[in-house]
């Protein structure tokens, strides 16, 4: 009965999530920009069809507000600018192919001229634009007076209308990252603890190698949320958000490089004892378990630095302790097998050796009290560039309290939030 409702109810939930897709969010804050720049265009700009309000309106603005306010200056002088070189090839020659040769050269240099950095394109993509809908010589002005009309609805449309903030997002993308690891190292440790073939120990060194692409992903997904924390009114503790989910991608990221060097361990050492097994029996049931238990953590560190209620974020941490105490314990037992099996046989005992070292990395990254030092050492660093780059916003800040409230929370966790 279960499975029929969640199957006749699966539409409806993909179309509830789409509706914060940014590609959704976009298209509709876009349009109502759009719309409503063209309402006001038609009002005071003495065209029929003020086409040039909506199209700037359009180019000006983005998914998150921090883009729009950073952007928008650089995007409007790119607009004016195409604007501006529409009107004089308006009035002198109008559009014909050789024109427009001629419009495109000569707005990629007045870009450059203007140093509107990576807009220089839209320089001349708005003006071939503005130049299509303008015909008239007399009238091409009133271009200038549209675009105004566009840049100012396009910026004021997030600052009335912040935009979504994609922590959420971020989270569930720094989640699922730390689920592919898990994955990844339980099978590792199966297979460790048994005859590995070369090709198969190898195998599992091209998916740890795979996972570079898994952290690009994240990586966007979290510089969207960290963009969209920036000056929203919404959102006022944005730094500490921001560097929780940074620190903490950061450490899956190292998580991931060693796990990857550990692979590179278990293929060199599946090419030296081929045919026989990686490790003796109980030493390779302690190898399984302890990549076990590591996995787990890596799992509840990654709920930890996402949750959003101190009382999960309190379950989370103590979750996290608990695990990574039993993989010290596992990590032990399996130094003191490895130390046997070296009185015995001396053979391979660099390799045992790497073992040790990378699983121990990935312990200590994982370990609370080094996350808490990580992360009062980077809210110090990034606290320190803000009040270089703007001592004014930060003094005004302060006497408005918010510095205070800061820091009085940021020693907590990612679930540690007011």
């Amino acid at each position: 009965m279960q499975e029929e409702v969640r199957e006749r109810t699966a539409p409806l939930v993909r179309l509830v999530r789409r509706h914060r897709e940014p590609v959704v969010v976009q298209a509709l804050r876009s349009a109502a920009a759009a719309t409503v720049a063209y309402v006001i265009a038609l009002r005071l700009s003495p065209e029929a069809l003020p086409l040039t309000a909506p199209l700037t309106a359009l180019l000006v603005v983005q998914v998150t507000l921090y883009a729009t306010l950073t952007n928008g200056v650089r995007r409007v002088n790119a607009v004016v600018a195409g604007v501006l070189v529409a009107i004089a090839f308006s009035l002198l020659v109008g559009l014909t192919w050789w024109s427009l040769a001629l419009l495109i050269v000569a707005s990629l240099g007045v870009g450059h001229l203007v140093r509107v950095d990576e807009y220089v394109p839209e320089v001349a993509i708005s003006a071939m634009l503005v130049l299509g809908v303008t015909t008239v010589g007399d009238t091409a002005w009133a271009r200038v007076v549209e675009t105004l009309i566009g840049a100012f609805v396009g910026l004021g449309c997030n600052l009335l209308l912040p935009p979504p903030v994609w922590v959420e997002e971020a989270g569930e993308s720094i989640e699922g990252l730390a689920r592919r690891l898990r994955r990844l190292m339980l099978r590792i440790g199966e297979e460790a603890a048994g005859r590995t073939p070369v090709e198969q120990a190898a195998a599992r060194l091209h998916e740890a190698r795979r996972l570079d692409h898994d952290i690009v992903e994240v990586d966007a997904a979290l510089r969207q949320a960290e963009d969209s924390l920036r000056l929203n009114p919404r959102v006022r503790e944005g730094l500490l958000h921001r560097v929780v989910l940074r620190t903490g991608l950061d450490t899956l990221e190292i998580c991931t490089v060693v796990l990857r060097v550990l692979a590179r361990t278990f293929t060199d050492l599946a090419k030296e004892r081929d045919p026989q097994p990686l490790f003796p029996p109980e030493t390779g049931q302690t190898v399984e378990r302890l990549l076990s238990e590591i996995a787990d953590a890596v799992v509840s560190f990654a709920v930890l630095v996402t949750t959003s209620v101190s009382l999960n974020a309190d379950a989370a941490e103590a979750r996290l302790s608990a695990e990574l105490r039993q993989a010290a314990a596992t990590r032990d037992k399996l130094a003191q097998l490895l130390l046997e099996q070296l009185q015995h046989d001396a053979r391979q005992w660099q390799l045992h050796g790497a073992v040790l070292t990378e699983v121990n990395r990935i312990i200590d990254e994982l370990d609370t009290e080094h996350r808490t030092r990580r992360l009062l050492e980077d809210l110090d660093r990034v606290s320190a560039e803000q009040r270089d780059r703007m001592p004014r916003l930060t003094r005004l800040r302060e006497r408005l309290g918010v510095q205070d409230q800061l820091w009085r929370n940021r020693t907590g966790f990612g679930g540690r939030r007011s």
